[in-house]
This record gives structure tokens, sequence and C-alpha cells, in this order.
């Protein structure tokens, strides 16, 4: 596959990698309507973790998709983001076509799956190339990208 490796580091020299524990744990989402997204996201049959108020100046939601590490929060006093201003958040799926009936099934529209091979490529196989759409009520956009083998070097050593 080909591509272009981008670097602040001046000399090309390749940093050591960080050697401290950093997991992505959860994504704000930014919505209008508090209520509506939890439906949807109960809907998605994602597991729902917290919902948690304090008066009406604080209200935090948060779902895990499932076998995700990641989760995602929405609410009230968590963010001045714009309702649905976030996109391109990626649902990695070793089955896109069964992911994508899945979500159809659930009630959500959902994109035809599209080969994203960039031009000229000569990838085999689909993992990474292959992508679904679909966005929560108040535009939030969610890509789902098959994935069915890493590339080299994608997996973190214990």
């Amino acid at each position: 596959m080909a591509g272009s490796d981008v670097s602040s580091n001046p000399s090309g020299e390749t940093p050591a990698a960080a050697t401290v524990d950093l997991k992505l744990e959860v994504v704000t989402l930014p919505v209008a309507d508090v209520d509506r997204a939890k439906r949807f996201y109960e809907g998605l049959g994602w597991r729902l973790d917290a919902d948690i108020s304090a008066g009406d100046a604080f209200r935090v939601v948060q779902f895990t998709p499932p076998h995700s590490q990641c989760s995602i929060h929405f609410g009230v006093g968590l963010t001045a983001a714009a309702p649905g201003s976030v996109h391109r958040i990626i649902l990695a799926v070793s089955d896109i076509d069964a992911a994508r009936q899945e979500l159809i099934s659930r009630g959500v529209e959902v994109s035809e799956v599209e080969d994203r091979r960039p031009p000229g490529s000569d990838a085999a196989g689909r993992s990474y190339f292959l992508y679904a759409s679909f966005s929560d009520p108040d535009g939030n956009g969610w890509l789902l990208q098959e994935i069915t083998t890493r590339l080299p070097g994608r997996e973190w050593e214990d």
C-alpha cells in the first residue's frame, strides 16, 4: 500500500514509542436533545453505562458499543460544540455487510457499502477499504470500516 509519512521531526528519525498507557476512553458527542439521543443509542443495542444528572445544568449519558474499549457520552454541560458537529467516528467491524444489516434492522439509515481503495492501489483484500456511513438524529457522523486483518505494527505489545 502506498502512502506518505507525516512527521513533525525534521531529522526524519522515528521517536521512541511512548511507554505510558494512554487509552482512548470516551468521545463526547454534542447533541441537541439528550433523551432523543439516548433513545437512538439504546436502539442500537449499545450498553448504557451511565445516566447521571445534577440539576438542570449537568447531565451525562454514556454508552459503549458492543465489545468496544471506548465509549461515547453526551449530555448537558459537557461541550460547547454545536450539535451534530462530530464526523468520521469509525467503528471497526469484521463483517461490514452483517454490521450494516444489523443497523438497518434497528431502523437506522445506513449508506451502501463503498470501496474507498485509493486510485491505482494494488492493495489486496477488503480490510481497511470498505466503508458504510450513518448519522445519529443530530447529524453526528459514523463510519463502519471493515478490518479483517490488521496492518503490521498495528497491535500493541503487552
